[in-house]
């Protein structure tokens, strides 16, 4: 089974207040992220918090995710990713692989997140390509769990995808490159759609 990790840890910095609850259509980035999880069918779907958990927990706890959070949140995304991956290997549910999901990509829905599950998933990356480049969403073997849990810092899942190089397959989501960081990428969001 392939379970989720929604990495929802951050702090907004440049932002000034938590993305995760910005609004987007009648729901908040966070609650459009989880339903997309959840569409899927994959199971467990870890949502990852750290920076303001106590404004942001509200919103998912009604929700049938497993709410975790990262106490070294302030340390990077691979402080989350490790989060992520250690509660699955936790979780009853029996998890060969793992969906990484960030909470601020607006466009991700359940058929983008399904066409990264590989068919054959011995040792396959699937990467979501936009932009000439490659992120997430992206699908990690379980075989990546142990170098995973070695990551550091604020490299999130991007070196081992470097290492791996060879063994990703992409999948295209165009507008995979749309994020929210700041106030101006959310209102060119508001006023795009």
């Amino acid at each position: 089974m392939t379970g989720i990790v929604i990495l929802a840890a951050g702090s907004s910095s440049r932002l000034g207040k938590p993305k995760q609850n910005l609004i987007y259509k009648d729901k908040t980035l966070l609650q459009r992220t989880i339903n997309a999880a959840l569409e899927t069918g994959c199971l467990p779907v870890i949502v990852v918090l750290g920076a303001n958990a106590d404004l942001i927990k509200p919103i998912a706890e009604d929700l049938p995710v497993e709410i975790i959070y990262n106490d070294d949140w302030e340390e990077g995304m691979s402080s989350s990713i490790r989060a992520g991956i250690n509660a699955l290997q936790k979780n009853e549910t029996k998890v060969d692989s793992v969906i990484l999901m960030l909470c601020d990509q607006p466009f991700v829905d359940a058929e983008i997140l399904k066409q990264l599950i590989p068919t054959n998933s011995a040792k396959n990356i699937t990467a979501s390509a936009y932009n000439r480049a490659i992120g997430p969403p992206v699908f990690f073997d379980g075989y990546y769990f142990p170098e995973l849990l070695l990551l550091q810092g604020n490299e999130g899942a991007k070196k081992l995808m470097l290492k791996y190089e060879v063994n990703i397959t992409t999948i295209p989501f165009l507008l995979g490159s749309v994020d929210i960081d700041t106030t101006e990428d959310y209102e060119n969001l508001k006023q795009n759609s």
